[in-house]
């Protein structure tokens, strides 16, 4: 796992208020901040077998 070069604004009492991050780990974490949320949008689907997937794409033309 990679460690997260994280820096952490404090106030005057040294209460962490804040963090600052790499711009590369944001987009990161809100990649997979979305990605959860999309899974959670498709909690309720029904599943597709990859033979019923693969006779879809077939149709659309995408394989």
């Amino acid at each position: 796992m990679k460690t997260i070069q994280e820096q952490f604004i404090v106030n005057s009492n040294g209460k962490k208020t804040g963090v600052i991050l790499p711009i590369g780990e944001y987009r990161r974490m809100m990649e997979d901040l979305h990605d959860l949320a999309v899974i959670a949008e498709r909690r309720e689907e029904k599943p597709v077998s990859m033979a019923e997937m693969k006779k879809r794409l077939k149709k659309d033309e995408a394989v």
